[in-house]
């Protein structure tokens, strides 16, 4: 068993299988998953597991050189905006701004949607993976 970080086995051989721009969606319980992208389902109920706590998991143990948001972020949900953005000028990534329904067709490419008990509207990322050295 493992002894520190992901203990979901899904999400952790996900993450030890991203690749140079591969991209992984973390999302809300509502964010739906497109047809033949693996569906990595967290949630237990709503708000659990929150999406800040999944998502510093992840962040623990894979390298990120972009993430993707939803515009309407801004406005309805802005502390979420508001880490996005602190959590990227922190680690020195690239953030890039879309309008929901174009967030939701980009995570068609992911190699997996993982789903949280997140239930604040627009709490969705698409992270695209970075090499390690």
């Amino acid at each position: 068993m493992k002894k520190i970080g992901c203990l979901n086995s899904e999400l952790s051989y996900v993450i030890a299988k991203l690749g140079h721009f591969d991209t992984l969606t973390i999302g809300d319980c509502g964010l739906p998953v497109p047809p033949g992208v693996q569906r990595i389902d967290l949630a237990v109920t709503y708000g659990v597991p929150p999406f800040w706590e999944v998502f510093k998991v992840v962040d623990a143990e894979a390298k990120f050189q972009k993430v993707t948001i939803a515009r309407e972020a801004e406005v309805q949900n802005p502390q979420f905006w508001e880490k996005v953005h602190e959590w990227a000028q922190k680690n020195h990534i690239e953030v890039a701004v879309v309008e929901h329904n174009e967030l939701k067709r980009l995570s068609a490419s992911s190699v997996a949607v993982v789903r949280t008990g997140e239930c604040q509207p627009y709490c969705n990322v698409v992270l695209e993976s970075n090499v390690s050295f």
